[in-house]
């Protein structure tokens, strides 16, 4: 049986240079990048290293870069590290309905601490309006937090419009850009923005690293302690194989940003082209905007088919995709994001998200599109 991995958006595949850059580390290197002797300093040395070649594909400078374990924990630094610090200013939010859990349920722990979070509306293709923030801020709103490209369905936000907004009255606004990263060019520094979360494992690095971008002289409070790494931002020994597997991986997606691009385009319309032919297009829908979008992602609805039969159908059939975040797909409750754009419940049941990446091919993409036909025909036959 041929397997097709296509679930990229929650985690992607080490690419082989990664992997090779962070055998070499765990082979070479075990210094303590704290530790003062020849060793610690080859470690500070090679964790450095990594920040200055991160910060440059990202437009920013080095000192603006915190390690972290991932897009989760830097949500979680950005939010609460916010709040602690700015929490005599007010303490009043503004988030999305659609953002990923790292930061709802984040907010959601801030609201039982007293703080007041408004969340705001998104059109039927999961898109926020510029406008809807400007009417929510409050003189108390001391954060907004809007995400970059949504996971699910790949709608990407109107991101400088709101950091305009948000710069002109002094309110931090937080992007995270987990899923973003890879695909589309992030120049931290040319950006209205003040914190930005990323994901190794996004972008056939390592899992378990990732970084927060913090804007030069914005204050952040540590949300763990025990030590003085990241600049006291973030105590804990540094993960140096998982660094450095995240520079290399990064560097080499940006080398070849264009390319992915055009490579995910060309999967995307490959299925899309091979379902028509198969199934019909008003068989399926599309969920999200089609315009303002990130090229890997591909939500689709198939009422004749809930989720989860799809899932395990297609799983038996050596294809994986997923219904969702990775972070709650495990329970195959209706996506929170499907729900904010208020898809009708045949759509919001029957919701498949597709993710393509590296080492996808045509083939894969026109095979998918069969096994869907062979699913849908098979329920159909048995009615």
């Amino acid at each position: 049986m041929k397997h097709i991995y296509l679930d990229h958006a929650a985690s992607t595949p080490i690419h082989p240079e990664v992997a090779e850059v962070m055998m070499s580390v765990m082979r070479e290197q075990y210094g303590n990048a704290s530790s003062i002797h020849s060793y610690g300093r080859a470690a500070k040395k090679l964790v450095n290293g990594a920040r200055d070649r991160i910060a440059k594909v990202l437009g920013c400078r080095s000192d603006e870069l915190v390690f972290t374990s991932g897009g989760t924990e830097s949500d979680n630094l950005a939010i609460f590290g916010t709040v602690a610090a700015r929490s005599q200013r007010g303490r009043h939010i503004i988030t999305t309905s659609i953002e990923h859990h790292a930061v709802l349920h984040t907010c959601e722990k801030l609201e039982k601490d007293g703080f007041e979070v408004t969340y705001l509306p998104v059109d039927r293709y999961g898109r926020i309006h510029s406008e809807s923030v400007l009417e929510a801020i409050r003189p108390d709103t001391i954060l907004v937090s809007v995400m970059y490209g949504n996971n699910e369905v790949g709608t990407i936000q109107p991101i400088e419009e709101i950091g305009k907004i948000t710069s002109e009255r002094d309110i931090v606004f937080h992007v995270d850009a987990v899923q973003a990263l890879g695909t589309v060019p992030i120049h931290c520094n040319e950006l209205p923005v003040d914190l930005m979360s990323f994901s190794s494992h996004k972008i056939n690095g390592p899992q378990g690293v990732g970084a927060l971008y913090v804007r030069h002289e914005l204050m952040i409070e540590p949300q763990l302690h025990g030590g003085l790494q990241e600049r006291k931002r973030r105590a804990g020994t540094e993960n140096m194989a998982g660094i450095a597997g995240f520079a290399k991986a990064l560097e080499l997606v940006n080398t070849g940003l264009a390319e992915v691009v055009q490579h995910d385009e060309m999967l995307r319309s490959t299925l899309l082209n091979s379902l028509e032919q198969r199934i019909g297009s008003d068989r399926y829908q599309i969920n999200g905007s089609q315009s303002e979008r990130l090229p890997h992602i591909l939500n689709i609805s198939f009422p004749e088919c809930d989720a989860e039969t799809m899932l395990m159908n297609l799983d038996m059939e050596g294809i994986a995709v997923s219904s969702g975040s990775a972070c709650t797909s495990g329970s195959l409750e209706p996506s929170h994001v499907l729900e904010a754009m208020n898809l009708p419940k045949n759509l919001l049941s029957s919701a498949i998200r597709f993710s393509f990446g590296l080492g996808n091919t045509n083939e894969e993409m026109k095979l998918t599109a069969e096994k869907v036909e062979t699913i849908l025909e098979r329920l159909r036959s048995r009615k």
